[in-house]
């Protein structure tokens, strides 16, 4: 199988996910088989098919990238004054009325009125705004794995502090990026499950400073380790719905509704590994779910356009969707 495109294949998807996984969020499962049919939405509604903050944050993590990218060395004092202003950016911007989450808001306030970002940061919250929006870092090119790992980490804990966001984010911008490198779906369970143990112990001290303080941790390494165990627990659910797969019920049964960070990122996952040869396929079962459809929906996207590049997309569905051009300039920057 010859694969192009893989970047635009994977930021394409994480929108398509999203703008069909939209109109399908907040509903159960029964008024979504009623509105759509036993699989869900098929194609993206309206034109342009609108998308939510899930895609508008990435656009924002990313367009933040290529320009730290082009001013190197890649460091956190570089990316981090980029990654505010765009953050800011897009809580001032008008189209930031798709139902935003409230702790991405309440913490983009505060980097809009000048906090530090280690005290703006909603230290609590694990919620799925944290990896909803960490493809770009798994899809630029010319990373260490020190700073993908740190940069992952480090845009989540700009607005959620909790270590499983933290981990969570790490876990789907290295699945994105092996799965651009070629590695085959089969191997990413493990894979991911001994990316949690090699790291369990591990602060990106350069990347988040004296975060790992705010929940009155008595060390770093102690703050981390929480983050990587409730990974490693839902990567035990995932295993589980692997080994007796069951695509027609509802993801969200079986690996949780995605709205905290480890149970999007595994739903997500999920949904892809169930389909890994078909993107569109797995991002309806995402959208055909009963917890956080567009996040699940897009992650799966992000996911299966990283194995199966741009072609794997229906071709008219890149002029429908919105935000095309900043799409594209991402996607033509990395391919």
């Amino acid at each position: 199988m010859t694969v192009t495109r893989r970047a635009s294949g994977s930021i394409y998807g994480l929108a398509y996910g999203d703008a069909l996984g939209a109109p399908t969020e907040f509903l159960t499962m029964k008024q979504i088989h009623r509105r759509y049919g036993a699989g869900g939405p098929r194609e993206p509604e309206r034109t342009p098919a609108l998308v939510t903050d899930d895609t508008q944050m990435a656009l924002a993590v990313a367009e933040a990238l290529l320009d730290a990218l082009a001013n190197p060395p890649f460091t956190p004092d570089l990316v981090t004054p980029m990654w505010r202003r765009r953050f800011v950016d897009w809580l001032r911007s008008p189209d930031n009325n798709r139902a935003p989450g409230a702790t991405c808001l309440r913490a983009v306030e505060g980097l809009a009125a000048g906090v530090p970002w280690a005290r703006a940061t909603q230290a609590g919250s694990k919620g799925c705004g944290a990896n909803m929006r960490v493809t770009p870092v798994g899809l630029a090119p010319g990373l260490t794995d020190e700073q993908r790992a740190g940069a992952a980490q480090l845009q989540a804990a700009m607005t959620h502090g909790h270590p499983t966001a933290l981990a969570a984010s790490e876990l789907t911008a290295f699945a994105v990026w092996w799965l651009r490198e070629g590695m085959e779906p089969g191997g990413l369970p493990a894979a991911l499950r001994d990316r949690c143990r090699s790291q369990r112990a591990v602060y990106h001290a350069r990347w988040l400073g004296d975060l790992w303080q705010r929940p009155g941790m008595d060390a770093p390494e102690t703050f981390i380790a929480r983050g990587w165990d409730e990974c490693l627990a839902v990567l035990d659910r995932l295993d589980a719905a692997l080994a007796r797969p069951r695509r027609e019920i509802d993801p969200c049964e079986l690996t949780g509704g995605g709205w905290v960070a480890e149970e999007a990122f595994a739903t997500g996952l999920l949904c892809f590994l169930y389909f890994p040869d078909d993107a569109v396929g797995a991002i309806r079962r995402g959208a055909a779910s009963s917890g956080d459809s567009d996040s699940i929906a897009c992650l799966a996207g992000a996911f299966a356009g990283a194995r199966l590049g741009m072609d794997a997309w229906p071709p008219e569905w890149a002029d429908r969707i919105e935000y095309a051009d900043r799409l594209g300039r991402v996607g033509t920057a990395w391919d």
